[in-house]
C-alpha cells in the first residue's frame, strides 16, 4: 500500500469540462449549459481546468453551431484571472487531424493563448522526439506553460521492446536533451491499458530525470476499471499531480471522480489539493445543465476489452454515435477484433487522437472491404512516415500496399517540412466568400480542411456563413419541435371560367429529402399539341373518325435509384457524374463520408444516369435515392 511518511498534497486538473465532454459527448455539448457547473466548481476552489483543445476546439463549430474561440472566451470570463485554463494539441496536427505547417501552429498558439489558455498540454501519437521539441516552440513563444507528454498505452500483443517503463523513460530522457523549454511533464495513457506496474516504474524512472523541478503530471482513463489504481500506482512512483473529472461526467470513458480518489488516498499520507466534499454541488448543477442530453450507456460503462483495443475513451463514444448513425453498429465487435492487426501492422504508435482514429478507420475498413483492401488516408500515411517514425518497424506488405493506393512514397523527412500549407486556401476562400480575414476565421477555417473536400462544405465556412450544422445529443423529447404549419382558410368558391388557354404554374416535388421544381404547362381540351400559350386551335365540327389502332405499348424503362451503402444517414461529399452520362456496374457515381471518411458510392447496374437526386453537403439516409440509372 502506498504511504508518505511526510505528507504531499497531489495537485488536480479538473477534466470534467473538456475531457468529460468529449469523451461522453463526443464535445457535442452548449457552451452555456456548463457554464453554471464551471462557476460553482471555480467557487469551490478549483483552480486548475482542462477546457478546450482536443475535440472541444472541433466540436463546437462542427456539430454545435459555436465559434470554439468565444467558448473558450466564455469560460474564461466565468472563473475569471488566477486560474490555470489548460488545453490538449496534438503535435503536427495541432487541434486538427491532418499535419499543420510550422505558420499554422504558431498562429494556433498565439489563438489559444489569446483566448485564455495558460497551460497547453501537448502530445504526439507517434512520441516522435523531433515532432515534440519542433511544436513545442510555437507554445513557448506565444507565452504559455509548455507541457510536454510522453504518450502510453497497453499493446494488444506481446512486445518488449516498446511501451515499457525503459522505452517511455528514453522518450523523455531525449525530450529532456532537446533544445525547447519543458515547464512540466504529462505521462498521458488515452485508452486506460497501461497496467499499474508499468504506471509505477515509468513515473518513478522519470521523476528520477525531471527532479523537484519540473512536475509531473498522470492522465488515464477509467474505461478499463483501472484507473485509480492506476493513479495510485503514478503517486507512488512519485507524480505531482493527477487528472480527475465530476459525475455525471466521470468514470467510464472518462476520469474518475474526484471523490472516488480522495477516498482512496485516504490514511495513505497523500491528499488531493481540493475539498472532495464540495463536489457534490457542482455535480448537482452539471446534472440540471446536462438534463437535456441523451446519455449513451457505452460511454459511462467500463468495458474490460478495452486492453485489447486501446481506444481511447473520447474517441470510443463519438465512434459509437457515429456507427448507430450510419446504420453499422452491429459490426462493433467485429472492428474491436480487428484492432491489434492494425495496431502491430501499423507500428505500434499510441493510441491518441489522431493515432487512435486511423487505428479505428483501418479496422472499419477491414472489416468493411477487406483486410488491407482499402486503406485509411490517415492510417496509410503513418506508416509512411508523413506523420513521424513509429515506435516499431510497421509491416512492409502494409507499407507497400498504403504506397500503392494511396499514390505516396515512403517519407524520412520532417513531417511539419512536409505539411501542407493550410492557411493560405483559407485565407483565399474567406477572400472569395466576403468574409473577414481576422486570425480567428483563418484559423477555423484551415483547421476544418479535409484534403479533396469541397470549399463549400467546410465546417469553418458553414459556421462562418450561418448555416453550421447542429447535431447536439439531445433526447428525442428534449428535441426542438417542427412548427406547425397553419392551415389558409379556404377562399369562397366563384363561378367556374371557361377554361380556353393553356396554363403554365410550377410543381414542386419532394423525394427522400431531396426537393425539385418543374415547369408545368396543362392545355384545355380542344387544343392541339403544337399550342403555345396563349393560342388555342379549335378543329371544324366533323364527323368523328373511326379511332385509329392502338400502338403497341412501350415497354418502362427501368429506373436504379443508386443509395449509399450504410444502413444510416451520411453526407453526401461529391457526384462524379451528370445526367446522361453512361455509367457501367460498378462504376463510382458519387463519394459520400461516414465515420469522419470518405467512401465510394458504386452503381449496382450499366446504363444512364437520369437524374441527380442528392446535392454535395445533403444528408441522405439508405431510402434517398442519391442518383438514378436509367436502362
Amino acid at each position: 500500500m502506498i504511504h508518505s511518511s511526510s505528507g504531499k498534497k497531489i495537485r488536480v486538473m479538473l477534466t470534467a469540462f473538456r475531457d468529460g465532454l468529449q469523451s461522453v459527448f463526443g464535445g457535442k455539448v452548449r457552451v452555456a449549459d456548463v457554464l453554471p457547473a464551471l462557476e460553482a466548481a471555480k467557487d469551490a476552489g478549483v483552480r486548475h481546468f482542462e477546457f478546450g483543445g482536443g475535440a472541444r476546439f472541433q466540436a463546437p463549430f462542427f456539430y454545435v453551431g459555436e465559434n470554439p474561440f468565444e467558448a473558450m472566451d466564455q469560460m474564461r470570463d466565468v472563473v475569471g484571472d488566477g486560474v490555470d485554463l489548460q488545453i490538449l494539441t496534438r503535435s503536427v496536427s495541432g487541434v486538427t487531424l491532418t499535419g499543420q505547417g510550422p505558420e499554422a501552429l504558431a498562429l494556433q498558439a498565439k489563438l489559444m493563448q489569446r483566448h485564455g489558455t495558460t497551460i497547453d498540454r501537448n502530445f504526439d501519437f507517434m512520441n516522435d522526439v523531433d515532432n515534440l521539441i519542433g511544436t513545442g516552440k510555437p507554445i513557448v513563444e506565444a507565452g504559455m506553460h509548455h507541457q510536454v507528454t510522453v504518450s502510453l498505452m497497453g499493446l494488444p500483443y506481446a512486445s518488449q521492446d516498446v511501451h515499457t517503463p525503459a522505452f517511455y523513460v528514453d522518450v523523455a530522457r531525449r525530450l529532456l536533451d532537446g533544445d525547447t523549454e519543458i515547464h512540466s511533464l504529462c505521462l498521458k495513457d488515452a485508452s486506460g491499458t497501461t497496467d499499474p506496474n508499468t504506471v509505477y516504474e515509468t513515473t518513478k524512472g522519470i521523476k528520477a530525470l525531471l527532479g523537484s523541478e519540473i512536475p509531473l503530471w498522470f492522465h488515464t482513463h477509467d474505461t478499463a476499471s483501472m484507473a485509480v489504481a492506476c493513479n495510485m500506482a503514478a503517486i507512488e512512483g512519485g507524480a505531482d499531480g493527477v487528472d480527475l473529472s465530476i459525475r455525471p461526467l466521470a468514470s467510464g470513458t472518462s476520469q474518475p471522480d474526484v471523490r472516488s480518489m480522495a477516498h482512496a488516498l485516504k490514511n495513505t499520507g497523500f491528499s488531493l489539493d481540493l475539498d472532495a466534499n464540495a463536489v457534490g454541488a457542482v455535480e448537482t448543477i452539471l446534472e440540471e445543465g446536462l438534463a437535456a442530453y441523451d446519455f449513451n450507456p457505452i460511454t459511462l460503462a467500463a468495458d474490460a476489452r478495452v486492453v485489447g483495443f486501446p481506444m481511447p475513451g473520447g474517441a470510443i463514444g463519438p465512434n459509437v454515435y457515429m456507427m448507430k448513425e450510419a446504420g453499422i453498429l452491429d459490426r462493433y465487435a467485429d472492428v474491436l477484433a480487428e484492432f491489434p492487426v492494425v495496431v502491430k501492422a501499423g507500428g505500434a504508435w499510441t493510441s491518441v487522437t489522431p493515432g487512435s482514429q486511423q487505428y479505428w478507420l483501418q479496422a472499419f475498413n477491414n472489416v468493411l472491404y477487406g483486410r488491407w483492401e482499402k486503406i485509411n488516408e490517415g492510417y496509410g500515411k503513418s506508416v509512411l512516415g508523413y506523420f513521424g517514425r513509429p515506435p516499431e518497424t510497421p509491416d512492409p506488405e502494409v507499407v507497400a500496399k498504403a504506397a500503392e493506393q494511396l499514390g505516396l512514397p515512403p517519407f524520412e523527412g520532417d513531417p511539419l517540412a512536409a505539411a501542407a500549407d493550410s492557411l493560405t486556401p483559407a485565407r483565399e476562400a474567406l477572400r472569395e466568400r466576403g468574409l473577414k480575414e481576422s486570425d480567428e476565421n483563418v484559423f477555423l477555417v484551415a483547421a476544418a480542411i479535409v484534403p479533396g473536400k469541397s470549399m463549400d462544405l467546410n465546417e469553418g465556412i458553414r459556421l462562418l456563413e450561418g448555416r453550421a450544422r447542429v447535431k447536439l445529443p439531445l433526447k428525442q423529447d428534449a428535441a426542438p419541435a417542427t412548427p406547425a404549419t397553419p392551415a389558409i382558410p379556404a377562399a369562397p368558391a366563384a363561378p367556374a371560367a371557361a377554361w380556353n388557354e393553356p396554363v403554365s404554374t410550377q410543381v414542386t416535388v419532394q423525394e427522400g429529402g431531396v426537393t425539385r421544381t418543374f415547369d408545368v404547362t396543362i392545355a384545355p381540351p380542344g387544343s392541339t399539341s403544337a399550342a403555345t400559350p396563349g393560342q388555342v386551335t379549335t378543329p371544324p365540327p366533323a364527323t368523328p373518325a373511326p379511332p385509329p389502332a392502338a400502338a403497341p405499348a412501350a415497354a418502362p424503362v427501368a429506373a436504379t435509384p443508386v443509395h449509399s451503402p450504410f444502413g444510416g444517414s451520411v453526407e453526401v461529399l461529391a457526384l462524379h457524374v451528370a445526367v446522361g452520362d453512361h455509367v457501367e456496374t460498378g462504376q463510382v457515381v458519387a463519394t459520400v463520408e461516414a465515420m469522419k471518411a470518405e467512401h465510394d458510392v458504386r452503381s449496382p447496374v450499366a446504363g444512364t444516369v437520369t437524374s441527380l437526386d442528392a446535392r454535395p453537403g445533403d444528408e441522405v439516409g439508405p431510402e434517398a435515392a442519391i442518383v438514378t440509372i436509367g436502362g
